[in-house]
């Protein structure tokens, strides 16, 4: 059958119980690794890597390995194993970052958001034929109205004689006004899923447009399973956190940890030492990798924190941000205590902040984050392009207004 490869020591907990359940159920199969490849046309190597916990599988890969067990042994698996395994999934997925998981990440919500839009289709298209049916029938009915009340009219005793014989004509009515009803309410759930259908398109454009970018970056660089901040030091010098005195300011936070900007051994700069950094702060690695593959091609220095704490003392070591990108909701110090502590210091308190966000953009959120001392608010998922163009703006006013107070 083929020994499986033991588990490398260096894997992270999460990635070593994926890795375990999934060694169980494919030592069920009592087959090699190639022949299962084949069989599934994969590569060898690939699943190999999945067995050995290197590499996080797309959950597809899983569930065909679910229903090949189940087939293999006549027995389909428990609800029970089912959510277990995708449960390991889900933590694995967490921990690891590398650029291919990002990538799988927003294609199962494009996926989710495609499903989501050709639903809302198939239902706009069930509902309007059902609307044109009652349309119909109201019509039909009208129609039938129309012939009673003429013959009425004309002849009153002939009329008398028609209501006798057909007594239905109050049902007819009462029918006509279910229908109407039935029109108002069918017209309303059109319209609310032709809304659905639009805002899943929205959100399928806005992904697609994210995975070109994270997809352009990941072909100019090795893609290893590094966590976010080691992938954006690798295009840019690496963020050092090392534990230090407080500096001046530095009583808005305890315990504050110092940020030292060293470059990789052997690596040369990539970008020119004049240029300002950019601060990330967001507590999903996968949010963090996203942003940082969109801006890496700007040539500046992303420093990438995981909370807003470590967004202070980022800003107490560096004076040098051109602009701030902020998510709102975090663990411990959301968006908004952050910016107000930033904009409280005389240091960091002209530094833009910009807030990425996916509680939205209504007037509500967006005008706590105004009154918080944001520049601007953009919602998730957001546009590449876009957000490139306002980092690009505020570096170009950064680097004005530095060019002339040396000229001062």
């Amino acid at each position: 059958m083929g020994e499986l490869r033991p588990l490398a020591d260096d894997l992270a907990p999460e990635s070593r119980a994926l890795a375990m359940a999934l060694r169980e159920l494919f030592e069920a199969l009592e087959i090699s690794v190639r022949r299962y490849a084949a069989r599934r046309i994969r590569d060898a190597g690939t699943f190999s890597r999945y067995l050995g916990g290197t590499r996080v599988p797309p959950w597809e890969v899983i569930t065909d390995l679910f229903t090949d067990v189940a087939e293999h042994r006549g027995l389909a698996a428990t609800p029970e194993a089912i959510e277990l395994v995708r449960r390991l999934h889900l933590a694995a997925v967490r921990t690891s970052s590398s650029p291919r998981h990002a990538v799988e990440v927003l294609e199962q919500q494009l996926a989710e958001a495609d499903r989501v839009s050709r639903r809302s289709t198939a239902r706009g298209d069930a509902l309007g034929d059902a609307l044109l049916d009652r349309k119909h029938r109201i019509a039909d009915l009208e129609v039938r109205l129309n012939q009673l009340e003429a013959e009425w009219s004309a002849e009153r005793q002939r009329a008398e004689r028609l209501a006798a014989a057909n007594p239905d004509v109050s049902e007819l009515l009462h029918e006509r006004d279910q229908l109407q009803d039935e029109v108002t309410r069918l017209s309303t759930q059109l319209h609310e899923a032709q809304r659905q259908r639009d805002e899943a398109e929205q959100r399928c454009a806005l992904l697609e447009r994210q995975l070109e970018a994270v997809e352009e970056v990941k072909q100019v660089s090795p893609v290893n399973p590094v966590n976010p901040v080691n992938r954006m030091n690798r295009m840019n010098p690496v963020s050092r956190v090392s534990q230090g005195s407080p500096a001046e300011g530095a009583e808005d936070v305890e315990g504050v940890v110092q940020v030292e900007q060293v470059a990789p051994a052997g690596v040369a700069r990539s970008f020119p030492p004049a240029m300002p950094k950019v601060l990330i702060v967001d507590d999903q690695p996968d949010n963090l990798l996203a942003m940082t593959a969109v801006l890496a091609t700007l040539d500046q220095e992303l420093v990438a924190v995981s909370s807003g704490r470590d967004a202070l003392k980022a800003l107490l070591d560096h004076d040098d941000f051109a602009v701030i990108i902020m998510d709102v909701q975090m663990p411990d110090m959301d968006g908004y205590e952050t910016a107000a502590h930033i904009k409280r210091r005389p240091r960091t308190h002209d530094v833009p902040i910009i807030f990425l966000t996916a509680m939205g953009t209504d007037p509500e959120h967006s005008a706590r984050g105004y009154a918080a001392g944001a520049v601007d608010y953009i919602g998730k998922p957001f546009d590449p392009w876009v957000l490139r163009a306002k980092v690009a703006v505020f570096t170009g006013i950064y680097l004005e207004q530095r060019r002339l107070a040396g000229e001062q």
